[in-house]
Order: C-alpha cells, then structure tokens, then sequence
C-alpha cells in the first residue's frame, strides 16, 4: 500500500491563500456591508426580514448538507471516485457551523415567521393536536440537536480525513467509515425534520410526509452542481489539474442528472397524490403557489428544475466537458435557489410575488460570509486528501 500512496504525488497540492488575499478581503467588506445592511433590514422591516433570512438560510443549508451527504455516502459505499473531490465536500460540509450562528434571527425572530408560535393554547382545535411537537422549547432543543450532529459529524469526517494525510493510517478509514455510518440515519433524521421544523411549520395546518425527501432531493442535486464550480474555480486557478480528469466530470455529471430525475419524481409524486386526495388541508399549499403570479415561478421551476437539464444532461458529451457542464451546474443552483424561494415567501405574500431588498441582502449577507470562511479554510490542508487508500483508483479512473 506505502508504494501505492508514494506513486500518487505524496505531496499533495495546497491552495496559495496570500494569492487571494484580496478576494478574501473583498469578501469580508462585502459581508460585513450585507449583514450591517440586514441588521437595518431587521429594525425596519421585521417580518419581510425575517422570511427572507429565513429563505436565504434554508438555500444555503440545503447546500452544506448536501455536500455532507455526499461524504458520507462516500465513506460508507468506500467509493473510489470521490478520493479527488472528497476534501471539498468536506471543507464545504464544515461551513455548516457557520450557519449555526446565521440560525440565531430565525429565533429571535420567530414571532414573525412561524404563526403557531403565537396562537394561544385552546383558540384552535387543529394546532392543539400538535401541541406536543409544535412548541417553543421543543422547537429550540430539536434545532440544537440537529445543528449540533451536522457540525460535530462534519468536523469528524473532516478531521479524521485531514490526519490520515500525515502517515496515511488505514486506521483512519475505519474510523470515517464508522462515522459515516453512524451519520446516515442520522443524517435522514436531522434534514427531514429540520426541513418540517424550519420549512414545512411556515404554514401548522399544512402537511407532507414526502416533505423532507423532497428537500433532501433538492439539496443532494445543487450540491453535486456546487462541487463541479467548486472544482471547475480551483482548475482555473491552476490547481487540481491532472488529479481530476474529465472521468470525474462525467460522473458528477450523472449524479446531477440522476438527481434532476429524482427531485422531479418526489416533486410530482407529492402534488399528485395531493391533488388526488383534494383535501383543504393538503391542497391550500399548492393552491397558492399556483394562482397570482407564484404561477409563473412555478412553472419556471418545473421546467428549469427538470425538463431543461434533463435534455442537456442526457448528453454525455456536455457531462465530460468541464465548462459547459458548469453551465447547468449554476443553472441548477439558480432553480435550488427558486425552489426553496417558493418553499419560503408564498407563506408571507399569499396574494402574489413581492420581490423585497431583503432577499437580495440575506442572500448576499450569508453567501458572502460563507465564501469568505471557506477560503480561510480551504489553505490549510491539502486540496485532495493524499494518503488516502483509494488515490491511485481515482486518479486512473475511467468509466
């Protein structure tokens, strides 16, 4: 095995971070500009704020979980093909305790968002029933286990990950198996109701069961669409160049169409069996998001979330081509984005879309931040973990 490791550039490759130092200070002014701006936004404007927070929070959680997810899916089915890529997933996966802190408004600001919070025991029948889920310290210890598994997991993964770099010990592997393990069901729990607690709670009367898949199909497919940019970026800046090859690229490339086909069969299975059930208390979710002008982003993210990329990923020689795959990977992005904007702001604007400052200054505000952590973090380790067992199989692989 030590002759293996040592024929795969044992070295490794480490991202030059005083080469782009001025990004990372544009990055901080600019985050630093977005989120001053969003504390105005809070004071002037609490409950357009808050669902825009809320919005911008949900998209880029969906993002850090899903890259997590692809790490441990990794460990746990001992790929070969993700060796090259794996320490962006995990540099990605880590920035989730970022997002721990940027869930402090959605508390303090919850009065605003969730309607439940603020009916009083015995005025409703139907949210009485649901007292024993539905409430404050309930709400809060389900949010703290849930972030708190995703930051002590991804850490692990991570740390474990970093250490086999320095002597290669197998052992390692063994530990990060286990971890990842022990995160799948985990994982399934966490995103499923942290998807009913923080998504789904935005309207008590209404309900999904297919709900937390539906969200996990989403995250799972913009994060594979992230990692091609990510990786396609650190290309570009001369980096990775011949650790991943276009075989790479054409198995992200599947992973994004394979779960382009899957958030649209979640997708159309649970307004289906909605539709066909017709009851009031199911129906009123679809109902506003397809009447008023929530009807054209609707449709927009049916055919933008699927029928478009479905036709172009089918292609295997767009998969194989890094820049036009980058191409659907931002568009896939783009529709991640609108979809949890559909998930999130017709609980507010029922009557229609109101387009506010405050989504773009949230999204700014987070998306800034988190670019900024990520380049302090991704300097510090190698840009492929170097000793792991499987690198020669991912280097040479073909598929």
């Amino acid at each position: 095995m030590s002759d293996r490791l040592q024929n795969a550039a044992p070295e490794g490759e480490f991202f030059e971070t005083d080469r782009f130092a001025g990004l990372s200070v544009l990055l901080g002014v600019v985050a630093f500009v977005a989120l001053a701006l969003c504390g105005a936004g809070a004071a002037i404007d609490p409950t357009q704020f808050s669902f825009s927070w809320l919005f911008a929070f949900g998209f880029f959680f969906t993002l850090c979980a899903g890259c997590f997810f692809w790490t441990i899916v990794h460990y746990a089915t001992d790929a070969d093909w993700t060796v090259v890529v794996r320490r962006q997933l995990e540099n990605i996966a880590v920035l989730v305790a970022v997002l721990a802190i940027f869930f402090i408004p959605i508390l303090l600001l919850r009065h605003h968002l969730y309607e439940w919070m603020n009916v009083a025991p015995g005025k409703e029948a139907t949210l009485d029933s649901k007292r024993a889920y539905l409430n404050l310290n309930f709400f809060i210890l389900r949010a703290a286990f849930f972030l708190g598994f995703f930051i002590i997991a991804s850490q692990l993964l991570r740390r474990f990950s970093v250490r086999q770099d320095k002597d290669g010990n197998p052992q390692f592997t063994i530990r990060l198996r286990k971890v990842a393990f022990a995160s799948l069901p985990l994982f399934a729990l966490c995103l499923t109701f942290g998807a009913f607690d923080w998504l789904m709670s935005l309207n008590y009367r209404w309900f999904s069961t297919m709900f937390g898949v539906y969200i996990f199909a989403g995250a799972a497919g913009s994060s594979m669409a992230l990692l091609v940019l990510v990786i396609t970026a650190l290309q570009r800046a001369g980096y990775l160049k011949n650790v991943v090859t276009r075989e790479h690229y054409h198995i992200m490339g599947k992973w994004m169409f394979a779960f382009c086909v899957f958030w649209a069969y979640i997708g159309f299975g649970q307004y289906m069996l909605i539709w066909y059930a017709n009851m009031p208390e199911e129906t009123q979710y679809y109902l506003t998001r397809n009447t008023e002008s929530w009807w054209s982003l609707s449709m927009l993210l049916v055919i933008g979330r699927f029928f478009g990329p479905f036709a172009i990923l089918l292609l295997q020689s767009i998969k194989k081509h890094p820049r036009q795959l980058c191409y659907v990977a931002a568009w896939i992005l783009l529709m991640q984005m609108l979809d949890i904007y559909l998930v999130v702001l017709p609980a507010l604007h029922g009557t229609g879309v109101h387009v506010s400052l405050w989504d773009f200054a949230a999204l700014i505000a987070i998306g800034a931040t988190l670019a900024f952590a990520y380049l302090r973090i991704v300097g510090k380790t190698s840009l492929f973990p170097v000793r792991d067992p499987r690198l020669v199989e991912s280097l040479k692989l073909v598929n």
